[in-house]
């Protein structure tokens, strides 16, 4: 259960875009940023009406080449876009393979349609096929893949400027990356609010946990609506800091990789075009994604991915599984034994919590059924003493 459906009014006007909010790592430059956002835009765009290439960083367009580019020191600021194909390895379905992605084993919850699972509107009037669906594929039951502990070695090495996720299974948070380092552009399920305009009390992941796995539907205490978790449904508008961070980070980018997408919904794939003319971008993905619009390519704008042609000059696509490619590139950069560790180490402390979770639980239920037979000796206790004392 990781990236969700295109929201049917998500803005990319930027016109209506609020100020950014105000991040740690960016406070000093915010405003250089933003304002030099809608030039950096009309730069790429008369560049590519013109047929003017930006400079290529990269000695070949390979994954060799991206490495040596890494390890030159040129590369300080890396941004990931990554979709639901990096969590597939963990056991997480994507939403869109034939036989089996998410929309395709629908059936049992008898939906007019596949993507009513996830519009605001059905959500209202029959939360149940969602809250099923959220219980089978709860976050706390996976563990994070290879390709999320690259992402977190990026940030360990002081590479990663942000990760853009589409995905809502909160792996990347598992995995180590705080709140600062993530935009997740389809929501979470870290936090919940209440539905009602009126209220939009917020709760946290365990209070949500809690109802969905005692089969409750999940009702506000304050006002008795829905409470919904933070993921965007269809008919939803993004998470308002997708649009502040994307104007001040994809300006500085200086290296994006794309893992784990088909690069179909929209505003999320448009960001490729964002970043500067000379920024290389690679994709490590099953097949290729994200080429420029037949028709916009035409005229030569659009900011899409060119791979194979005459001009291409900054796109690397690497095609192989999201761990694969990760692990390769991880190997020419001298850190796959160090990366290889990490999901080691990791996924034991996981394990390792939850061994110690199933032993309280299991103690906790041994200790109230202790509870329950004493108070019924008790009881029994209670009633044989008042027999004897009648007969008496």
């Amino acid at each position: 259960m990781s990236d969700v459906p295109e929201a049917s009014n998500r803005e990319e006007v930027e016109e209506n875009t609020p100020e950014p909010e105000e991040q740690s790592d960016d406070s000093s430059d915010d405003g250089e940023a933003s304002g030099d956002t809608e030039m950096d835009f009309l730069r790429n765009l008369f560049s590519k009406t013109l047929g003017i290439s930006g400079e290529k960083v990269l000695d070949e367009l390979t994954l060799e080449g991206v490495a040596s580019y890494i390890q030159s020191g040129k590369c300080k600021n890396i941004i990931c876009m990554v979709g639901a194909g990096i969590s597939t390895s963990a056991g997480i379905p994507d939403f869109r393979s034939p036989d089996t992605g998410l929309y395709a084993n629908l059936q049992k919850y008898n939906l007019p349609y596949p993507e009513a699972i996830f519009q605001i509107d059905y959500f209202k009037k029959h939360p149940e096929p969602f809250f099923a669906l959220a219980r089978e594929l709860y976050p706390g039951q996976f563990k994070p893949t290879v390709c999320h502990y690259f992402i977190k070695l990026l940030k360990d090495k002081g590479l990663l400027k942000r990760c853009y996720s589409q995905n809502i299974d909160t792996l990347e948070r598992v995995a180590g990356l705080e709140g600062e380092d993530l935009i997740e552009a389809h929501g979470t399920f870290y936090t919940s609010h209440c539905v009602s305009f009126m209220c939009r009390k917020e709760y946290d992941l365990d209070w949500m946990k809690e109802k969905i796995f005692s089969d409750d539907i999940p009702k506000c205490d304050k006002c008795s609506n829905l409470v919904k978790p933070d993921i965007v449904f269809f008919g939803e508008n993004l998470p308002k800091r997708f649009f502040t961070s994307m104007a001040m980070d994809f300006p500085r980018c200086d290296l994006l990789i794309i893992m784990g997408t088909s690069l179909q919904v929209q505003p999320f794939a448009a960001l490729v075009g964002r970043v500067s003319n000379s920024c290389p971008r690679l994709l490590i993905n099953l097949e290729k994604a994200g080429g420029a619009d037949p028709l916009l390519g035409i005229i030569s704008i659009g900011g899409g991915m060119d791979f194979d042609s005459a001009k291409a000059y900054r796109d690397v696509a690497h095609i192989s599984t999201c761990d694969d490619g990760c692990l390769a590139l991880a190997e020419l950069l001298g850190w796959k034994a160090e990366l290889e560790e990490m999901v080691k180490r990791e996924h034991e402390k996981i394990n390792s919590k939850a061994e110690e979770e199933r032993t309280n639980q299991s103690s906790g239920a041994a200790g109230k059924a202790e509870s329950g037979k004493a108070e019924s000796g008790k009881a029994e206790s209670g009633k044989a003493e008042s027999g004897e004392a009648e007969v008496e």
